[in-house]
């Protein structure tokens, strides 16, 4: 049977980047997260809210950071900064070596941020900035990225971010239309940032796209509508997948990507997250076998890791020139009354209210922990 770092191989021969979805703190003293990097199984690492949350509910991996803070009677916002910050730098420095054998092409972490610890009224693009900024101050690693999700805002932020040379990972992008506006933004951003004479080597970017919710929600609705056409269900997200992926090679083959490379810009990459990060069975194998091209990134859980190493049998490249074949499926997804439009945005909506929910469980579960005291 074909081990796990074999598969993973084949990934990377297939250009593509295996990244694990769902850091946190028991990763990086546990040694787990150094393992896989040191095997050349992870080549980048993402966090997620929810995750933290549930482990500092539920663990003791955070016990000694939370007692510190406790002693020092820091706001429970003050103290959810602080321990994404030692995550975000700890996993940066497990990366370190990724990061210097590609040149600065692999081995980042990514970290969400709450834009709201103080409980702002609403979500703006400083908000979103300002939170972005300060945690990469707080990292202070080359190979530290920002989550920002794809929404006005969070785009308007982006921009701000990379015109200021910070490296950003845009978030939930649930549709072409979207994709192609943080495609804009990225060149706005680095435009922006030459302008300035910052190095554009320096500032990575990442969109990832949760195609397991993409094609959930679509499947949802063809279950809705009675739709029973074999091998209809399933296909939303790959067909979704090939249009990005065209856009993205028609993006690096534009004369505006040629200045910026030209001055030592670097491709923004799509990543696809395969699942959910704190998944206890893996979902995502299907989407890590189907959705390879080159100059990409698998986001997988370790549940998905693990899986992919022991059934996983990749086809070569899925998605270059299959734009045809793509927009023939989504024409058959709208005629069974699959609105893309009005999917991308009942998932952006959504996922708005998740990610808020997840922030909300982290101060809740750091506020219980520091009011434990020092003990935690």
């Amino acid at each position: 049977m074909t081990s796990g770092g074999e598969v993973l191989r084949e990934l990377l021969a297939e250009g593509v980047s295996p990244w694990l979805d769902g850091l946190r703190r028991s990763l990086l003293a546990s040694g787990a997260l150094a393992r896989l990097v040191a095997a050349g199984e992870v080549r980048g690492a993402t966090s997620d809210p929810g995750a933290l949350a549930a482990e500092v509910a539920r663990g003791t991996a955070y016990g000694q950071q939370l007692s510190h803070l406790a002693c020092r009677s820091v706001p429970p916002a003050t103290a959810v900064q602080a321990l994404c910050a030692y995550d975000l730098r700890a996993a940066c420095d497990e990366l370190r070596p990724v990061f210097a054998s590609t040149q600065g092409l692999d081995g980042h972490v990514s970290m969400g941020l709450d834009p709201r610890p103080a409980g702002a009224a609403r979500v703006t693009a400083a908000t979103f900035a300002d939170a972005a900024a300060a945690l990469h101050r707080a990292a202070c690693r080359p190979n530290a990225l920002v989550k920002i999700p794809a929404t006005d805002e969070g785009l308007a932020a982006a921009r701000a971010c990379l015109a200021r040379g910070i490296g950003v990972h845009v978030t939930d992008v649930f549709s072409l239309r979207r994709y192609e506006q943080v495609v804009d933004v990225w060149f706005d951003g680095l435009e922006r940032a030459r302008a300035a004479g910052l190095d554009l080597s320096a500032i990575p970017s990442l969109a990832s796209l949760p195609v397991a919710r993409i094609d959930a929600a679509v499947d949802a609705l063809l279950r809705a509508g009675g739709a029973a056409m074999p091998g209809i269900r399933g296909t939303a997200a790959l067909a979704l997948a090939r249009l990005v992926y065209r856009r993205y090679e028609e993006g690096l083959g534009s004369a505006r990507w040629r200045v910026l490379a030209a001055a030592g810009a670097r491709p923004q990459r799509v990543m696809w997250s395969v699942g959910s990060p704190v998944e206890a069975v893996p979902r995502g194998v299907p989407y890590v076998e189907s959705l390879v091209a080159w100059g990409t990134v698998s986001a997988m859980s370790e549940a998905t890791l693990a899986a992919a190493g022991r059934r996983g049998r990749l086809r070569g490249d899925t998605l270059t020139g299959q734009e045809r074949a793509a927009r023939e499926a989504v024409v058959r997804l709208e005629g069974l009354g699959v609105s893309f439009d009005e999917v991308a945005g009942r998932l952006e909506a959504e996922s708005g209210e998740r990610v808020g929910g997840s922030w909300r469980a982290l101060r809740g579960a750091v506020t219980e922990r520091l009011l434990g005291g020092p003990g935690g």
